[in-house]
């Protein structure tokens, strides 16, 4: 009898596990049993996977790990590395359970790099070796197998001849090595020209998983630990990265950075407290009068993320529909209006049908667009939907929804990665920006109204409480501040514990609780009236992906592969696999409830709020974007789903059964993600464009 079952023992009928052999009619002994309980069954060792009713074998499970957060068999890369053409033979070693070594003899001689750049080219990204050890010959056992112990005691000896051999890194030194370390890692030529200063990372063709190996190649020519570098390398610029390293290489200024941590630790806690009370006497006197004449608007930005302002009355009274929002719209997000609401189907386009995205308008900002925009549709008859969306050059522009123009321009101080948001009184455009401020500008003029400095770059984009109004927005200094707009009041800070804070905060109203995730792996519960902490996850892995949540459950992506799922109360319910890092924030349909995201395996998911993988679309490059559900303004009875892939290709989907429906190429790589708002889809390019595209339904 034969049976697969996974690590607790679990019979398996589809998917990975282990092989065993016995039952009721196959009895196995081993060394001196003579008895055996009436059908026992024998693992094998055999690791296999059950597709399709088939058996394939994948490996010996002692040569199985867990990395990276996922599972891994040496042999696959031992079997892929051997048909390379200049190796004649390899071998993998788990380094101490740590790192995972590659040794390999050449056949002719040949550099390390172009080596590398071979696996790079074969191996799956998180199948490539932390370590590239070229031998001579491979040590055997007297079995004539290769001799894994004698090649841990090679590798630890190579380990120690490095260190014997490191020299302190002088500055000039440093930055040469840094140029050649970039270019090995992500697999550039040795002869391309210099690495510019603004090079990012992970916009230069890295991911987090090269981003991990280029921290540790960079800290073995550092000859320590660098506190705080890995976040760096995943955020900031190459000339960054290079001064992070001088200062942590720094006696002095490690110094100076652990005095200064202290410090900011205590003021921070005597902040909130002196802040807070100052806030209260000052909102009393001043906030009655602050709410009139506020505009009914409804504000839509990336992952379906929803502002609306538009009921009167208690909270019983419906929603009015206002100028330019459709009754159907407003069901779609859940507003109470008359009628019942129809069933969503599938859609099923007529074969003399074809949907197409047709470039309505762009408009050029000077310099790369990775923020996302803002659509601020208002009820005012004079007022017509405006897009708010920043750019690398600075610039944060208001364009006309319908055509494009120029509402107004406002060059500010440093480039715009920040998405942008609307206050809930609707007269205010915040957005954040590398030079570490909060800028606060009057949303019809664009007029300044207030900046607020943190103390470092902000590329976290803003949430509004819908509740007290309060606006929370991170910061790369690793604080979260809670801003009162009107008033030109911080309310509060609150220290991450550890770790920038890239990603954008999430407000819930029921349980009150606004959750922020860090570059540190830390996702955290916040009171957002006081700051206080409430929970604390350390997921061990940074977080670029913002986290979402509905009435039940708290969902977030991280670079470890997995779709993460939380009850309000920080109890973790279930994690979710792809197969590549997710910076992609979740994004939650209004109607069913599924949860849409990218990856960089350059799939696009739909899972249920159960886990349950509902359909996942292969696209034609890595998903850094977030996906955006939307009605079908034509039929009113399907869901559909815009999403966009780095190589610049935008995608429509149908959100239910995962079907293409239209695609279009832009003329760059996008990192900004789509918002919709009726047939109009707005999104950002590094080709330094806004692009408004029209949903067209074309007869054949």
């Amino acid at each position: 009898m034969i049976e697969v079952r996974n690590d607790d023992g679990v019979l398996v009928e589809k998917g990975e596990g282990q092989v065993y052999l016995g039952g009721r009619q196959r009895v196995c002994f081993l060394d001196d049993e003579m008895t055996l309980p009436y059908g026992t069954m024998r693992r094998t060792g055999d690791w296999v996977k059950i597709q399709d009713g088939n058996i394939f074998f994948i490996g010996r499970k002692d040569n199985q790990i867990k990395r990276h957060g996922k599972r891994l068999n040496t042999e696959y890369i031992q079997q892929v590395v051997d048909k390379l053409e200049p190796v004649d033979s390899c071998a993998v070693v788990w380094y101490r359970a740590k790192q995972l070594v590659l040794f390999v003899v050449l056949k002719k001689p040949l550099e390390k790099k172009s080596l590398w750049r071979y696996l790079q080219a074969h191996l799956l990204s998180y199948t490539l070796p932390d370590d590239l050890v070229v031998v001579d010959r491979m040590p055997l056992t007297t079995h004539g197998k290769i001799d894994h112990s004698r090649l841990n005691v090679i590798y630890c000896e190579h380990l120690q001849q490095k260190m014997d051999l490191k020299l302190p890194v002088l500055p000039d030194d440093l930055w040469c090595n840094l140029q050649d370390l970039w270019k090995s890692v992500l697999g550039l030529p040795e002869e391309c020209s210099d690495i510019s200063e603004d090079s990012v990372f992970l916009l230069s063709g890295g991911d987090s998983l090269k981003a991990m190996r280029f921290h540790e190649e960079v800290e073995k020519v550092a000859g320590r630990s660098v506190p705080g570098l890995l976040e760096v390398i995943l955020s900031d610029t190459f000339l960054d990265i290079h001064r992070c390293i001088l200062r942590g290489t720094s006696p002095v200024m490690e110094n100076l950075q652990d005095q200064t941590s202290v410090n900011a630790t205590e003021s921070h806690i005597q902040h909130i407290v002196d802040v807070t009370e100052n806030y209260l006497v000052k909102r009393k006197a001043e906030a009655p009068t602050l709410q009139m004449d506020a505009p009914s608007f409804v504000s839509l930005s990336r992952g379906n993320r929803l502002f609306l302002n538009v009921c009167r009355g208690g909270p019983d009274q419906k929603c009015e529909v206002i100028h330019g929002l459709s009754p159907d719209l407003l069901q779609f997000i859940g507003c109470n209006i008359s009628g019942p609401k129809r069933q969503r189907t599938k859609l099923t386009p007529s074969p003399e049908q074809v949907i197409t995205l047709q470039e309505r308008w762009t408009s050029d900002t000077g310099k790369c667009v990775d923020a996302s925009p803002l659509l601020v549709i208002s009820s005012e008859k004079d007022s017509t939907g405006t897009v708010y969306i920043g750019s690398h050059s600075h610039r944060l522009q208001a364009l006309d929804l319908d055509t494009g123009a120029v509402l107004w321009e406002r060059i500010l101080g440093d480039r715009i990665e920040s998405s942008a948001a609307v206050s809930k009184c609707g007269k205010f455009i915040l957005v954040g920006c590398y030079d570490g401020a909060v800028y606060v500008l009057r949303r019809r003029s664009g007029e300044t109204h207030w900046v607020f400095t943190t103390g470092s770059a902000v590329k976290s984009s803003p949430a509004v409480d819908p509740v007290s109004g309060l606006a929370f927005i991170g910061s790369h200094d690793q604080y979260l501040y809670a801003l009162d707009i009107n008033v030109k009041q911080c309310v509060w800070k609150a220290h991450c514990q550890g770790g920038a804070v890239f990603s954008s905060p999430c407000v819930s109203t029921s349980p009150h609780h606004l959750y922020v995730a860090t570059l540190g792996g830390r996702l955290l519960a916040l009171d957002p009236v006081t700051g206080k902490n409430l929970w604390m996850i350390d997921m061990g892995k940074p977080m670029f992906s913002s986290p979402t949540c509905n009435q039940h459950h708290v969902f977030i992506g991280c670079v470890d592969a997995n779709l993460y799922c939380f009850t309000h109360m920080g109890e973790k319910l279930w994690q979710f696999p792809s197969d590549g890092p997710i910076f992609s924030t979740p994004c939650m349909s209004p109607l069913s409830e599924h949860i849409t995201f990218g990856s960089h395996d350059s799939f696009i998911y739909c899972c249920t709020a159960e886990a349950e993988l509902l359909w996942k679309y292969k696209t034609s490059s890595q998903v850094y974007a977030t996906p955006f559900t939307f009605p079908n303004p034509h039929t009113g009875n399907a869901e559909l789903l815009a999403a966009a892939s780095t190589d610049g290709n935008v995608w429509i989907l149908d959100a239910l059964s995962g079907l293409l429906v239209s695609h279009c190429a832009l003329g760059g790589e996008v990192f900004s993600s789509p918002v919709l708002y009726g047939t109009r889809l707005v999104v950002g390019c590094r080709n330094n464009l806004v692009y408004c595209f029209d949903l067209i339904w074309n007869e054949k």
